[in-house]
């Protein structure tokens, strides 16, 4: 069984939960510790008892760490990348990928670790000088989510460290295993004891916990708009300062100057790969009428070409869904957007050579955006298929949606792609690329109910997880 970290010790949950592979449900991977209340307590006592040492600590320890994270992840790539696939359900390559993006991220900040710059600013009274810093901001709370088990804790992890906070990581209850690999390597590349605690086990019992405790000074959360909403409203009782990246209903509108070599695959990415479990999927595809009936027709015979199978396998394209729960919720929105009127292609679970949670890639054809299907966030392979008449309304329909977080246009037009990327209501703009898909050095978050705080990755994360410090200073 794998235990949590909790001031440096690995220790036995109060329950433990079994992590099996959604591809193949007799493939057991491990056994996890589930933490209680008390023990979720216990590694906030220890976070914050290590907390003056290591925000007083020299940068180029904070670096050294995360340089040693980050080698260590680049050896361990191809084994960390297949437990990811076996655990999440992701195909081998994603799965590598992945793995690979979280090891560049602590590398790039091992370098901000360093990097962290302040300001000199000349008083407006004689003989004053006037030194503006930043400071680690205490004891954080780090909330994942299942999708991107790695590259997710890695990108909250990673600056929390290097700007001098320590952490308390409570991953997803449905893929433990990355983040306890992840865990073992923190430890491992001589994390002092308490700086870092894995606290695995159920939102409802551990989130809640760090949520509520009166010694976590931040929350930094990836999930659902539910839960975050919550968290905010706790948040905000306790005074925490909170980061939220929720859900997204992205769009990807396709005008008739479209060159479909590039609009077809782009979609397909963005649609359907990673089973369609990415926030910044591409959901919603918005078509221009004049090439509407070509582009269905080529994205339907290259969407039902797509080879779903087992993750570890070569040839697949498109792996499971994550749980038997999401595929239901899958499912039941295939059902909904069949009964509000639009055509449905694929979508069927399918009985392959394991048993699995394996579902056909969706396309809901002759959608609008009043249906639920099209408003509604799903988490899974379907992609609704909605004909406009122009760019205003293509533009109009885009950011008709409570959602902000990427949208996407392709088009042959400078005009109209300069247009899209200043009026899109989403925090990231694609033009002729998948919604889905972000460098790891730069800012990642979204609008309205997308997200909510300051930014995440890059040299935006500081915003986050440092403090702003005013200091004056007479000289006469």
């Amino acid at each position: 069984m794998k235990k949590n970290l909790i001031a440096g010790n690995w220790v036995d949950g109060s329950d433990a939960v079994e992590n099996r592979n959604p591809a193949d449900l007799s493939d057991l991977i491990d056994t996890y510790a589930r933490a209680d209340v008390a023990q979720v307590n216990a590694a906030i006592d220890a976070a914050d008892a290590a907390l003056d040492a290591w925000a007083m600590s020299s940068p180029q320890v904070r670096s050294d760490l995360l340089e040693n994270v980050a080698q260590q992840i680049f050896a361990r790539a191809d084994e960390i990348g297949t437990l990811l696939a076996r655990e999440e359900g992701k195909t081998l390559a994603e799965a590598k990928g992945e793995t690979l993006r979280a090891a560049q991220i602590f590398r790039f900040f091992a370098g901000e670790a360093i990097r962290l710059t302040g300001d000199a600013i000349a008083s407006v009274r004689p003989d004053v000088s006037v030194d503006v810093t930043r400071e680690p901001i205490g004891v954080v709370g780090l909330i994942t989510p299942w999708n991107f088990p790695i590259a997710i804790p890695a990108w909250k992890i990673a600056p929390a460290l290097a700007y001098g906070n320590t952490v308390v990581f409570k991953p997803a209850d449905l893929t433990p295993a990355s983040a306890h690999v992840l865990a073992e390597i923190i430890a491992n590349a001589g994390c002092p004891a308490g700086v870092f605690n894995l606290v695995m086990g159920r939102g409802s019992v551990v989130g809640d916990a760090i949520v509520n405790h009166p010694k976590v000074d931040a929350i930094s959360f990836t999930g659902s708009v539910p839960v975050g909403q919550d968290l905010a409203a706790e948040a905000a009782r306790g005074m925490k300062k909170i980061q939220l990246e929720m859900g997204g209903k992205n769009p990807m509108v396709v005008l008739d100057d479209a060159d479909l070599d590039v609009a077809v695959p782009a979609i397909l990415n963005g649609a359907f790969y990673s089973t369609g479990q990415r926030c910044t999927a591409s959901s919603r595809i918005i078509v221009q009428d004049g090439i509407h009936d070509a582009f269905v027709d080529r994205l339907s015979a290259e969407m039902q070409a797509l080879t779903v199978g087992n993750p570890l396998d070569a040839t697949t394209q498109i792996g499971p869904v994550v749980s038997e729960k999401q595929l239901a919720n899958n499912l039941a929105y295939v059902d909904i957007a069949r009964e509000e009127g639009a055509e449905v292609i694929g979508g069927a679970r399918l009985n392959l050579e394991t048993e699995g949670y394996f579902q056909a890639p969706a396309m809901f054809v002759g959608a609008t955006n009043q249906m639920r299907s099209s408003r509604e966030e799903i988490f899974g392979p379907c992609a609704s298929i909605i004909k406009v008449g122009d760019y205003d309304e293509a533009l109009a329909t885009a950011n008709d949606t409570e959602f902000g977080l990427s949208s996407g246009i392709c088009t042959s037009s400078l005009k109209y792609a300069r247009d899209f990327k200043r009026r899109s209501k989403a925090g990231m703009v694609m033009v002729n690329l998948p919604t889905a898909g972000v460098d790891y050095h730069v800012p990642f978050g979204g609008r309205k109910g997308s997200s909510h705080g300051s930014r995440e990755q890059g040299r935006y994360a500081a915003e986050f997880y440092t403090v702003v410090k005013t200091a004056y200073e007479f000289a006469g």
